[in-house]
């Protein structure tokens, strides 16, 4: 009875346009059964019966192609349901016509214009290429095309899936690695610029680039010299230009490069910050000068307002230290990244790892140094209660220090027994509980 009175509905519009039409009308040549089928089909879309749809939506698509846009936006749900349904390529040629006829007769409207209907167009060519590589490479000229004709407007999406397809290719070899980095530090700076003009949802669209390229395999450190050192030739007093380089730099761990130590170098002078300060804490680091690196790691942790950067900076500190063998540095370093993240589990690992590397200067007889174990495997037990994400690496150093855990027999001379609260001193300070190995 619904379906009756939508096109009853339909039907009784006819009286006001009928005797206006012509063949060139956007009704087409008879405008009683488009306005008909276009009922018919959006009232089934509307139930989700895409299929059954279908031939009354084919009507409207091949015979009123400028009757409305919903002719294509329910055409897309209907074809590609039917894609779905029967994995044929026709249905995927069909969707491209979609698109097309879409741009021919509407894509001059100013929201849903040219560029974005291509943009969909082309994450449609490649979700649907079934690792065609023609398809593919079909699939990035659309999107490159409709970055070019949206520029500003561009959806930050369509930037996120053109790099995307980019990387498909560059790892089938159909996109070499200069053409994709540089597509990438195009496609970096556009965000960049958006995120600049307070434009939030381009930010974590510029993440997910960066997730790609990294993912890649294409941006290797000769790479990333190779191109970015004329970048930063031609602009060093551009701050956010080296920022972008430093980080990129950074995250494929390029630190021990020529241009990384000349990035530090020009963004200190510019914004002596606590990210600048690590830079080059980090460059001294790949140089071996240690103590320089420890003075700008201080450095960074003294003008770092983020508790998250300077939980980091501590415990890169703290591994510095490590290697010096001052145990107790450690600890209390770590227990300084502990009250700015609370669940850093990698600190309670370290702290782990200080009392059982310290243990062979603990004073006392070997049950006593033994002992230390004990407060060494709580500290790995507590980094994996706090950081599910450090379980693994927790797991396996509690099973290689739990073999240094003193003896039943060892315990009772000592009036020791499993259970019983435990105190290690000095500079360790714990209270534990006695385990026995067997």
């Amino acid at each position: 009875m619904k379906k009756i009175a939508v096109l009853a509905c339909g039907i009784c519009m006819l009286g006001a346009v009928a005797q206006a039409q012509t063949v060139d009308s956007k009704y087409g040549v008879d405008s009683v059964k488009t306005i008909t089928n276009a009922s018919i089909y959006t009232e089934l879309v509307k139930q989700k019966n895409f299929e059954e749809a279908l031939p009354a939506w084919r009507y409207v698509f091949l015979n009123a192609p400028a009757f409305q846009m919903n002719t294509y936006i329910r055409g897309e749900d209907i074809i590609e349901f039917m894609i779905k349904k029967t994995k044929k390529k026709e249905y995927v040629d069909t969707l491209m016509m979609v698109f097309d006829q879409r741009i021919k007769y509407f894509g001059d409207n100013p929201k849903y214009g040219e560029g974005y209907l291509l943009g969909r167009k082309g994450l449609a060519l490649f979700m649907y290429s079934n690792n065609d590589v023609n398809m593919i490479k079909q699939s990035y000229a659309t999107l490159r095309k409709a970055f070019e004709i949206d520029g500003p407007k561009i959806h930050p999406n369509t930037v996120v899936v053109t790099f995307g397809v980019a990387s498909e290719l560059a790892k089938k070899g159909e996109l070499d690695r200069e053409e994709f980095i540089n597509l990438y530090m195009k496609l970096a700076d556009f965000l960049t610029q958006r995120i600049n003009e307070g434009k939030k949802a381009y930010a974590d669209s510029k993440a997910k680039i960066d997730g790609i390229l990294f993912d890649s395999g294409m941006a290797d450190c000769k790479t990333l010299s190779d191109l970015l050192t004329p970048r930063f030739e031609a602009d060093k007093t551009n701050l956010e230009n080296l920022k972008e380089i430093s980080s990129l730099l950074k995250r494929r761990e390029c630190t021990d490069l020529p241009l990384y130590a000349a990035v530090a170098e020009e963004l200190y002078k510019l914004e002596p910050s606590a990210d600048a300060a690590y830079s080059l804490a980090m460059m001294f680091g790949a140089k071996k000068d240690f103590a320089r690196m420890e003075q700008y790691i201080k450095e960074a942790i003294d003008k770092s307002t983020d508790p998250q950067s300077r939980c980091d900076y501590y415990l890169r500190l703290a591994q510095i230290y490590m290697a010096k063998k001052d145990f107790a540095k450690v600890k209390t370093l770590c227990q300084s990244a502990l009250k700015d993240v609370a669940n850093c589990g990698q600190a309670y690992i370290l702290i782990g790892k200080a009392y059982a590397f310290g243990s062979e200067k603990y004073e006392g007889d070997d049950f006593d140094k033994h002992t230390v174990f004990w407060a060494a495997v709580d500290k790995f037990i507590k980094a994996k209660q706090v950081d599910p994400s450090v379980a693994s690496e927790a797991d396996g150093l509690i099973k290689q220090y739990s073999v240094y855990f003193p003896t039943k027999d060892e315990g009772f001379f000592r009036s020791i027994t499993a259970g019983s609260s435990v105190k290690i001193g000095g500079w360790i300070n714990e209270t534990t509980t006695a385990r026995f190995r067997e």
